[in-house]
């Protein structure tokens, strides 16, 4: 070959390899702006509910397993639904923002608002009549009373979901999220004396504990609202808007397929902690597998910043209607999500053995997890994966069949397969994990399989069509104008201001 060709194809091989990492470099930067701050966010918060079971568990055994109940059963329910339901705001935002109908992102915002303070008061009973419930579920009386006293004090505590969940994925879909960041870290910090000084030093018991915890929830609240109406979002809210009770009913199925799509998800693990406990030795059972299951949690928070980061910049790549980066932005997220998942994977096989007495300093129950750790290994590598699946079905606004899918794979083929292992082939605690694990996986295959074959030229074309009442379109002026009526409202050139015409 000459010389010359050679040199040439070598050059052309050696551009595209340069512009192929400037692309990653770039959407790599896309990707953390936003996953970061949603990480830390996730991890800061949990960490409130951590410092009060820990200040709870101090007071007594008695209110700590009331807590705990609460917590696990009634708290995660209802925040299950509310994630659920807040990602319709996640998906509507993200596309009006990668389209550039900012307008429409604060009346979304509001009409999210509606639809979470209505569902949340709908299942308020959960709360109020929390004794009753647990007496019904089979819990010991004292654990039942302690319990329902403490269902009453979260009341207050799970409206701030209302406003966090879906104002933090308001802000995520503009890559604002820093600020959730910040405000989640002064939560926590505010956090821990507050409780210190409600229990400790005051000695308020279980009411002290709980207050603080109402306390540093709204400080979050309060504070995403005097950003937001501060004027640090001139483009995306303009005020208040009767706008949002008008068309409201596409937003109200969209925020119910995605409330059930998520709930499936963490409902999944609390049915299996309950089939532990009809084990031969439920003690060490429970104790056990809950152990796993904090620690697969711990690292689930960062796989749900991808799933944010995911949804965020599919949405946007969608409403900007550029399928390529579309499919670009897929392929660096999952093989981003899976390095991280590859590495802690690589940690629970090293230190699996050892893992179990950082929570415990029974022998039993400390062999139990060392014996479960390869499962651990396996559920923390899947982790990597199917959330972020979730977050491009999300983005694209395909709650409903990511909800179907969940179904199928959780609840027909993984506890199902898990309660036979469990119980039938004797497996005990091993058995339901396994069955757990088959259901993850062949969730991941499900999911794997409709972004590989979504046409994304077409989900696009799908997106302006259920939109076309506010599809963008460019004018001979250079004005961005939204809307197919006579009311359409136009942004003067690239940093120009709103008016209506």
């Amino acid at each position: 070959m000459d010389n010359g060709i050679r040199e040439r194809l070598l050059g052309s091989e050696g551009k595209e390899v340069g512009n192929l990492k400037g692309k990653v470099y770039d959407e790599s930067k896309k990707i953390w702006r936003v996953a970061l701050p949603g990480i830390i966010a996730r991890v800061a918060s949990f960490g409130t509910i951590i410092v009060t079971q820990s200040f709870i568990g101090h007071i007594n055994s008695l209110d700590l397993a009331g807590y705990a109940l609460v917590q696990t059963l009634s708290v995660r329910f209802i925040n299950g639904i509310l994630i659920g339901m807040s990602s319709a705001t996640e998906t509507l935002c993200g596309q009006a923002y990668g389209a550039r109908q900012y307008h429409m992102m604060g009346i979304y915002l509001q009409r999210s608002w509606i639809v979470d303070f209505i569902t949340l008061t709908i299942l308020l009973p959960i709360f109020i009549f929390g004794t009753p419930l647990f007496r019904l579920l089979g819990e010991e009386e004292g654990i039942a009373r302690s319990a329902g006293y403490i269902s009453w004090w979260f009341i207050p505590m799970v409206y701030n979901f209302v406003f966090t969940l879906t104002m933090q994925m308001y802000l995520q879909a503009q890559q604002k999220n820093g600020i959730v960041a910040w405000l989640s870290i002064m939560q926590l910090l505010i956090h821990v004396p507050v409780s210190w000084l409600f229990v400790n030093h005051l000695k308020w018991g279980v009411d002290g504990a709980m207050a603080a915890l109402c306390i540093s929830s709204w400080f979050v609240v309060f504070g995403e609202f005097a950003y937001i109406f501060g004027g640090w979002c001139p483009h995306t809210w303009s005020g208040f808007s009767t706008a949002a009770f008008k068309d409201i009913l596409p937003v109200i199925k969209l925020s119910i397929s995605s409330g059930v799509m998520v709930c499936l998800e963490l409902w999944y693990n609390s049915i299996l902690v309950l089939l532990a406990g009809y084990m031969s030795n439920a003690e060490v059972a429970i104790s056990a597998f809950s152990i796993c299951l904090n620690i697969n949690g711990w690292e689930f928070m960062i796989c749900l910043g991808f799933l944010g980061a995911a949804c965020v910049r599919i949405a946007n790549e969608l409403g900007r209607g550029d399928a390529k980066a579309t499919k670009f932005s897929i392929k660096v997220l999952i093989t981003t999500s899976i390095v991280i998942g590859v590495f802690f994977t690589i940690i629970c096989s090293v230190f699996g053995n050892k893992l179990g007495y950082l929570f415990t300093n029974d022998v039993e129950v400390a062999k139990t997890v060392s014996d479960l750790s390869i499962l651990l290994a396996i559920s923390v590598l899947l982790n990597s994966i199917y959330p972020v699946l979730s977050g491009v079905a999300v983005g694209a606004g395909l709650q409903g069949t990511v909800a179907i899918i969940n179904l199928c794979c959780f609840y027909v083929i993984g506890i199902p397969i898990g309660a036979l292992l469990g119980y039938v082939a004797h497996l005990q605690v091993e058995g339901i994990w396994i069955g757990m694990n088959i259901g993850v996986f062949t969730q991941t295959l499900a999911l794997s399989y409709m972004a590989w074959k979504t046409d994304w030229d077409v989900q696009h074309e799908q997106l302006l069509a259920s939109k076309s009442q506010y599809v963008p379109r460019q004018s001979s002026t250079n004005n961005f104008i939204y809307g197919a009526g006579p009311n359409h409202v136009v942004k003067q050139g690239v940093g120009g201001t709103w008016r209506s015409i």
